[in-house]
């Protein structure tokens, strides 16, 4: 099908770059980028639509991925293609893809598990460099707690790299939740949280066993209510200025410590990430 005019289906998707409640009400968020869109097909990940550019001569990959009949094909005009696609990237190619279910289920529990919780974050790249650390570092899945930034805001995706499409990402209302997801489980879990006035330093707790980090919102940390769930307390030792570290850099150290004594201490992944 071609579209060469700003209607109702172009406007559909170009909502779901900025309209959140339009991509929620949808069930649909847009996937930018070759690496991305190529994980996200790897992955089994289901896709809407495909929309790609109808003015050029496409590349190799892109006419294998629209000649695969994965989704519905849509030839767009450069300029509209280009108005839904990462500049940077070209816009060659633009996914339409579903939003999972956000059930705490998708996130697998085992004897090796290694689980992160971001506590109201407010910036969505920072959501997306946790995602692609998260998976990076071996971990089986990213809760994204309380009113937070998107998860499948553009800049979200984007950051991931396509990471989200390889690690559960589940958002959920707030800490209860959680604690009874964990009870459910059958599998004890180490919480564990962070913040710069923490009881131990973070190399100092035993990151080996079934734990579960939490990091806290960009501004205020981490909540009461996260605060009384955690087992232990953990700061990252600093020197210098900085009085902090950025949400997701924080957590990028805290998985990386985790999983440098996990490769030490050879223990087996219990968990088969999804």
């Amino acid at each position: 099908m071609k579209v060469t005019t700003r209607n109702a289906r172009f406007q559909q998707w170009q909502a779901l770059l900025e309209n959140r409640a339009k991509r929620q009400r949808l069930g649909e968020f847009l996937v930018q980028g070759v690496r991305p869109i190529t994980l996200a097909v790897e992955r089994g990940w289901p896709l809407r639509a495909l929309l790609y550019d109808g003015e050029r001569t496409l590349s190799r990959w892109a006419k294998e991925l629209l000649g695969a009949g994965r989704a519905q094909t849509f030839a767009l005009a450069s300029e509209l293609l280009a108005e839904l696609g990462d500049k940077e990237d070209g816009a060659e190619v633009v996914a339409v893809a579903e939003m999972p279910p956000d059930d705490l289920g998708r996130v697998p529990v085992g004897p090796g598990f290694l689980g992160v919780a971001f506590d109201r974050p407010v910036s969505p790249g920072n959501i997306g460099t946790l995602i692609r650390s998260a998976d990076s570092f071996g971990a089986h899945g990213l809760i994204v707690t309380g009113h937070a930034a998107d998860v499948y805001d553009p800049k979200s995706v984007r950051a991931s790299t396509g990471s989200l499409f390889a690690l559960p990402t589940v958002r959920c209302p707030g800490p209860r939740e959680v604690a009874a997801w964990l009870e459910r489980c059958g599998q004890p879990v180490t919480v564990v949280g962070t913040d710069e006035k923490g009881e131990a330093e973070l190399e100092e707790l035993d990151l080996t066993g079934p734990v579960l980090l939490l990091v806290g919102n960009e501004t205020t940390g981490l909540s009461a209510g996260w605060r009384e769930l955690c087992d232990r307390m953990a700061r990252i030792p600093m020197t210098g200025t900085a009085s902090s570290l950025n949400a997701a850099s924080a957590a990028t150290v805290a998985l990386y410590e985790a999983a440098r004594q996990r490769r030490r201490a050879g223990r087996a992944d219990g968990a088969p990430r999804a």
